[in-house]
């Protein structure tokens, strides 16, 4: 989500947040770094499926409207749903909601629990 957040805020492009992300965070181990960028990928990859997924589920919510923090956490739980099929839904949503708990606003969690459910369902639905 920092990566995300990074590129989105900072208008940078993804050659430009790998360059960068990781100088500040060494720290990180390898399976921890390659997850993240695993995320990050499939993010920006399908950027533009993304969101259109996230504007069809946010009831009355563009985009543009939403805080950063809660358009990146969308972001990168639509990618791993999509990207990381063997990952059940609801510990993506688990998950998404932790970083919102941590990076958000409490009333942030609520909003994000009902799009990303609304997704899940759909995608289920699909299957």
């Amino acid at each position: 989500m920092q990566m995300l957040f990074q590129g989105d805020i900072g208008k940078q492009t993804p050659e430009q947040v790998k360059k960068t992300f990781w100088l500040a965070r060494e720290e990180a181990d390898a399976e921890t770094r390659g997850f993240a960028e695993d995320i990050y990928r499939a993010a920006t990859l399908h950027a533009t499926e993304i969101d259109r997924l996230i504007e069809a589920h946010a009831k009355n919510w563009r985009l543009e409207r939403m805080s950063a923090v809660d358009r990146n956490v969308l972001r990168v739980a639509v990618a791993e749903m999509l990207a990381f099929k063997s990952t059940p839904f609801p510990i993506v949503i688990n998950e998404a909601l932790e970083i919102a708990r941590r990076f958000s606003g409490p009333e942030s969690v609520g909003f994000l629990n009902g799009v990303l459910d609304a997704m899940a369902r759909e995608f289920v639905s699909k299957l």
